[in-house]
């Protein structure tokens, strides 16, 4: 073979191999001060992943605070005021690779008014690595972005006890910071993570182990890095294909173009349009290269269908056996990140997979406390608070639970004013209400009560109401006297007497409300924790509680005052409503 052509094919192996290569994305995380900046730079350095310009730039610089030839911390700190003040403000994104993989770092800053730049950082990442001082042991910040990393699903964690230069490499400071991180990290759900002493200053135990170590028989930390099992691929799971864009270049093409999130996608699968609920055929799967017998995770692609449907962007491709969360109704774990604090009832954008809507907080669950991590109630969030909270949509989404799938249970919120994005959310598996002491009181809590892909709006045009729980006490033929009120002017609505076991009253009253109807709960023994969880399931809110003695002794006028209530509360057009009128 002639030299030029062994070359072209040496290049082309090479770039085959390089291609192939495993990615490992990671994020650095810890107090300020812990050296994470540095820790980067070393590795950075010492794998080679640093220009000679670079270098020389950095050595002359008079921001080089280094005792040692070079201030590592310079390579990740881009900002000027990082710069000046020796901390990291911003999330700085470094690429770097070795003969077996390629990395991609996000160096996140460790102040905690910084938290949402953190979670920004780690949104993506595939490991965490939570620096700790050895001289200062486990701190609080320490704890803060150990449970971040475990909201975020981070898979792997290594704790680097750094700057143990600092402390003569002693192996009992080692083990008393493993050991006491360890209960934190069991306590957010994260057992065997690995602990690894070094020195990012002095490169102890980063690429490769130190002679000043000799008690530690583990990994450096590029070691891990390079041979740590990347968390299963996503094509076992359901497929899930969010339509991004539609193209149609003439009559005689129609494509659906985005990218396979999970799952995997073959010319003639079974496929349901959400949330139309229309099903066809995968008829081909189209690339710049041409069509594919298989579109897999992280795949982009064009699907065509065998029929002609009504799909646009925000739509999404599914397998009828694997259906998705289907509901307007979830709640989340959320890192606020604007300055502005959170505001239940006001209308925020809600951007989840290709499709961006308009949502509303309906309530704040509680707040979390990340040192302790107990669940406090509050009634709004403060920049950088994490905390859980119901939202409600104004169409119903499609989506899993962030644990299960990071991409279809994930978003974020926008003002629609200022067009910012004031917090990232993490949506929960389906909420299980308090109070189930029995088994058919369990089996409704385990229903979706709002997976109908109907929506309230679908409802009120054919019903003329939005649904309601209507709690009465002690007043069965008012029930029934209203349940004919309502009826004879066109409503849907039933009646859930006494008879029926008093504690899932509030359950088969939020499955009768999923439906559309007006559920009239008729109970003789007043039970306040009953009612409060009937008004937290009620539909979009619509509960009314209703006191005895507060309504007129006659169930005629009664019946009038409840009507009006109904009006009033949005639950049904204002008409009139005359005394004895259809009775």
């Amino acid at each position: 073979m002639p030299p030029a052509e062994a070359v072209a094919a040496d290049i082309e192996t090479f770039l085959d191999l390089d291609r192939d290569k495993e990615l490992l994305r990671f994020t650095t995380a810890g107090s300020v001060d812990d050296g994470k900046s540095t820790l980067i730079g070393r590795l950075l350095h010492d794998s080679r992943g640093v220009y000679e310009d670079q270098l020389a730039s950095i050595r002359n610089s008079p921001l080089n605070r280094s005792t040692g030839p070079l201030d590592f911390s310079l390579l990740t700190d881009g900002l000027k005021a990082e710069r000046e003040q020796g901390i990291t403000i911003d999330v700085a994104y470094r690429y770097f690779a070795t003969p077996k993989r390629k990395f991609i770092i996000a160096d996140t800053p460790g102040h905690e008014q910084y938290t949402r730049n953190m979670a920004t950082g780690a949104s993506t990442a595939d490991l965490a690595i939570v620096l700790v001082d050895a001289r200062l042991g486990v701190l609080p910040q320490s704890r803060r972005h150990a449970f971040i990393a475990a909201l975020l699903g981070i898979p792997r964690i290594v704790v680097a006890v750094n700057k143990m230069d600092l402390v003569d490499f002693r192996q009992d400071v080692f083990e008393r910071i493993r050991e006491e991180f360890s209960r934190h990290l069991e306590r957010l759900g994260i057992p065997g993570a690995c602990f690894i002493p070094l020195s990012a200053l002095e490169g102890d135990n980063v690429i490769a182990p130190s002679a000043r170590t000799p008690w530690y028989r583990g990994a450096s930390l590029l070691e891990y890095l390079e041979t740590v099992p990347l968390a299963p691929a996503s094509n076992g799971r359901p497929a899930r294909f969010p339509v991004q864009y539609v193209i149609r270049p003439d009559l005689n093409f129609r494509g659906y173009a985005g990218q396979v999130v999970s799952g995997s996608l073959r010319p003639g699968d079974p496929v349901m349009v959400l949330p139309s609920g229309r099903t066809s055929r995968v008829k081909s799967i189209v690339t710049w290269d041409g069509e594919l017998a298989e579109a897999f995770a992280p795949m982009p692609a064009t699907i065509c269908l065998e029929d002609e449907l009504d799909v646009s962007r925000g739509d999404m491709l599914v397998r009828p056996s694997h259906l998705p969360h289907v509901s307007r109704h979830f709640e989340a774990q959320v890192v606020w990140m604007s300055e502005q604090p959170l505001k239940v009832g006001r209308p925020y954008l809600l951007k989840h997979t290709t499709q961006q809507l308009s949502a509303t907080v309906t309530a704040v669950r509680h707040r979390v406390d990340v040192n302790t991590l107990s669940e406090e109630p509050a009634s709004r969030l403060e920049l950088n608070e994490i905390g859980c909270l119901a939202l409600e949509t104004a169409r119903p989404i499609f989506f899993d639970a962030y644990k299960s799938h990071r991409a279809t249970g994930c978003f974020i919120l926008i003002d629609p004013i200022g067009n910012s994005t004031v917090a990232a959310g993490m949506i929960l598996e389906p909420r299980r209400a308090p109070g189930a002491d029995n088994a058919a009181q369990q089996a409704l809590l385990d229903l979706d009560f709002q997976s109908s892909r109907l929506t309230p709006a679908e409802r009120f045009a054919r019903a003329g109401h939005y649904p309601a729980t209507i709690w009465l006490t002690a007043r069965q033929e008012l029930a029934y006297l209203l349940e004919r009120r309502l009826f004879q002017r066109g409503c849907q609505v039933h009646v859930i007497a006494e008879e029926v076991e008093s504690r899932i009253l509030p359950e088969v009253s939020a499955l009768l409300g999923a439906a559309g109807l007006i559920a009239i709960v008729s109970t003789s023994r007043p039970n306040s924790a009953e009612c409060e969880r009937a008004r937290g399931l009620a539909a979009s809110g619509r509960f009314f509680h209703f006191d005895p003695q507060l309504l007129d002794a006659s169930d005629d006028k009664a019946a009038v005052q409840v009507c009006a209530a109904l009006e009033d509360g949005g639950v049904l057009p204002r008409t009139r409503f005359e005394v004895g009128e259809g009775i």
